[in-house]
């Protein structure tokens, strides 16, 4: 289960250490993928596991579905956690998500994503600010 918000930086190299507390659900290894909203996914391999199962049900005939299954499976990537808990983000997925230096972690239970810490301040003043709104549709929607 990873939950939390963490800062941490992209070394010169592309590496990016995760926190900690996450690399023991990760020490076998992980898939780093285009997220939504300009952010990266990190998927433990079970969890990959399971997304992989529904994306590759889904109805080839449908462009949303063939668009989704793209970004989500042409731009994976398989990693794995070096001996300081370090992962190396492809250049493509960086350039994608508009990672510098600084980013942050953000734990998202089944899911990691990786934000350019400017991006995520940004995304996280907007959301704060409609929470009473996402609250109601939230409970429209049973949560």
């Amino acid at each position: 289960m990873f939950i939390g918000e963490y800062s941490h930086s992209i070394d010169n190299k592309n590496r990016l250490a995760l926190p900690s507390k996450f690399r023991a659900d990760l020490k076998n290894g992980a898939f780093v993928t285009r997220g939504i909203d300009n952010c990266l996914f990190i998927f433990t391999k079970t969890d990959w596991q399971k997304l992989v199962d529904k994306i590759v049900d889904l109805p080839i005939g449908k462009s949303d579905a063939r668009g989704f299954s793209r970004i989500m499976l042409a731009s994976a990537m398989d990693v794995k956690l070096d001996s300081l808990g370090r992962i190396l983000l492809p250049d493509y997925l960086k350039k994608y998500a508009g990672l510098k230096k600084k980013v942050v972690v953000a734990g998202l239970y089944s899911r990691l994503e990786i934000w350019d810490e400017n991006v995520w301040n940004a995304y996280k003043r907007q959301v704060e600010k409609n929470a009473g709104k996402l609250a109601e549709t939230m409970g429209e929607l049973g949560v």
